[in-house]
């Protein structure tokens, strides 16, 4: 389960790749030189994604709506409607307060369920803030 203090990911620390064709160490003035070079583009890419406010990982989003209602839809023919408590990375959930949608021959089904544990590997589509099949139609 994530809560709000532990971190979602890690910033990875590959090496960014670029070549300046008149230099041979790909503008750096040395072999050596070339390792703070790329250093240095890894942090400013670093710092610059994480100054930007509009860029928002996933399990940014999936974090934020931690308490909220959120609607999944699934790759069955179900969807699903709660309040969110929490996650983990494979975007496994619980959910309070759940309505299970079920489209079958005769018409939809609505199950009400009280808690439920979501498999991630089900889920196709998320919605924060959705109301599900009901709140579309209204």
């Amino acid at each position: 389960m994530v809560s709000r203090s532990t971190p979602l990911y890690t910033w990875s620390t590959a090496p960014v790749r670029f070549h300046c064709p008149r230099h041979p160490y790909g503008g750096a003035s040395s072999p050596a030189e070339t390792g703070k070079i790329v250093m240095a583009a890894n942090l400013a890419n670093i710092a610059g994604s994480r100054a930007n406010p509009s860029t928002l990982l996933p399990l940014e989003l999936i974090d934020k709506c931690i308490g909220s209602r959120i609607h999944a839809i699934l790759r069955s023919n179900k969807e699903i409607v709660g309040t969110l408590l929490g996650f983990d990375d494979y975007v496994n959930m619980v959910l309070d307060d759940v309505r299970e949608y079920e489209t079958t021959a005769e018409g939809r089904r609505v199950n009400k369920l009280e808690r439920i544990l979501l498999n991630g590997s089900n889920i196709v589509m998320l919605v924060p803030g959705g109301e599900g099949p009901e709140g579309a139609a209204a």
